[in-house]
């Protein structure tokens, strides 16, 4: 095994594994303790069907149902996609969903640990995945906005009334198996207890507490810093790639910035997480 930092913060690719074979239990716990401390794991050249890259994804975690079922497999109802074909254009431009920093199902009681894709097909420009260490975000806040924000919380619900972007299109019947929950500004891995930024614009209906517009502006004030290039790192897709991310630490974003007449196309699937907890000092 290899292992090659991608940044500086956060981010590993991992080579000299292939995951279509059984791995040995030592393997396996090296493998989650890169994923706790690099919280994106990219590896590259693998050859996995949806049952193999279900098999592999397990190795860090108990897979959990798509929530939004129209755009899983058939055959395999645990495997969501990501597709070209679903998604609509506005003025040549293609709509992604995931086109905003985010972080998955954050509504969820207990959020996706961890969410995981296998690039099918690749246009041939365009379409990488940024992410951004919202642990590291958190350590550089000032003493005095640590103090204000540990302990507040926020809503979360399927699009929040002040949503940068939109999401899919849900039936009544669909929406009302949608769940709405409460969650903390600032979390504490359930893993390492490093404590994270916990931010998700799309979902976000202010802060219990406090005055809506003040609120908001307080969400987009933390949104900014967090989202700043220094704490990214920038994936470029190649066919063949797994990536796993670790959705307590860090955010993710989609581009739609290739062309809508090539075909994206990714498997997806999330692992089961914990009810999570805020940061209490």
């Amino acid at each position: 095994m290899h292992i090659k930092k991608l940044s500086p913060i956060l981010g590993a690719e991992i080579t000299g594994i292939d995951l279509s074979s059984p791995l040995t239990d030592k393997l396996k716990l090296e493998l989650n303790q890169l994923f706790a401390e690099y919280a994106v794991l990219v590896f590259p050249e693998q050859s996995l069907s949806p049952p193999l890259f279900m098999k592999a994804a397990e190795i860090f975690g108990s897979l959990m149902e798509q929530q939004i079922k129209k755009f899983t497999l058939p055959q395999y109802p645990m495997v969501g996609y990501n597709s070209t074909k679903d998604l609509p254009i506005v003025n040549g431009k293609l709509q992604v969903r995931g086109e905003n920093y985010h972080t998955d199902h954050s509504n969820d009681l207990e959020p996706p640990k961890a969410t995981s894709l296998v690039a099918v097909e690749i246009p041939s420009f365009g379409g990488d995945t940024q992410f951004v260490d919202t642990r590291k975000a958190f350590d550089d806040l000032s003493d005095e906005l640590k103090e204000k924000i540990i302990g507040l919380k926020s809503l979360h619900v399927h699009q929040s009334s002040r949503s940068p972007r939109s999401f899919a299109k849900l039936s009544p019947d669909e929406m009302a198996k949608i769940p709405k929950t409460v969650q903390p500004l600032v979390i504490e891995h359930p893993d390492n207890k490093r404590a994270a930024l916990y931010l998700n614009t799309g979902r976000m209906e202010g802060i219990e507490g406090m005055e809506e517009d003040q609120a908001y502006k307080l969400i987009e004030e933390l949104y900014r810093h967090a989202t700043q290039p220094k704490y990214e790192y920038r994936h470029k897709w190649r066919v063949g790639d797994m990536v796993i991310w670790d959705n307590r630490a860090v955010m993710h974003q989609a581009n739609a910035d290739y062309d809508p007449n090539e075909y994206r196309y990714l498997y997806r699937v999330m692992l089961k997480g914990s009810v999570l907890s805020g940061v209490t000092h």
